[in-house]
């Protein structure tokens, strides 16, 4: 069992930077794959970036946002850099291990124009 924390959504304008984390507790030595999600209000949960064996980032994200863990493996952060208004979205922590996949309750960002 893994339990997962976010912390760090907030208001900012557009070009602004925030500090998503998402904190780990229960068996996270098992944990294979890290990823932060996110869904817009309507639409489905849509993968932003993700650490594991590898790291992947969506299109929309690249080059603007960071995905990290610190060395204890406890803590997902992501960074998010030059935010613009359409990065408004609750954004959700996901860990998997054994096949089993866990979420988080999700932060909320949002984005001013």
């Amino acid at each position: 069992q893994v339990q997962l924390v976010e912390s760090g959504g907030g208001l900012v304008q557009a070009g602004g930077s925030l500090r998503l984390s998402c904190t780990a507790s229960g068996s996270i030595s098992s944990i294979d794959t890290m990823a932060w999600y996110r869904r817009v209000p309507g639409n489905s949960r849509e993968l932003v970036a993700l650490t594991g064996g590898t790291t992947m980032y969506s299109d929309s994200v690249k080059g603007r946002f960071t995905i990290s863990r610190d060395s204890a493996k406890r803590t997902l952060f992501l960074q998010m850099n030059n935010l613009k208004p359409e990065d408004t979205a609750v954004y959700y922590c996901f860990a998997r291990l054994y096949g089993m996949v866990y979420w988080g309750n999700g932060t909320l960002v949002t984005v001013s124009s």
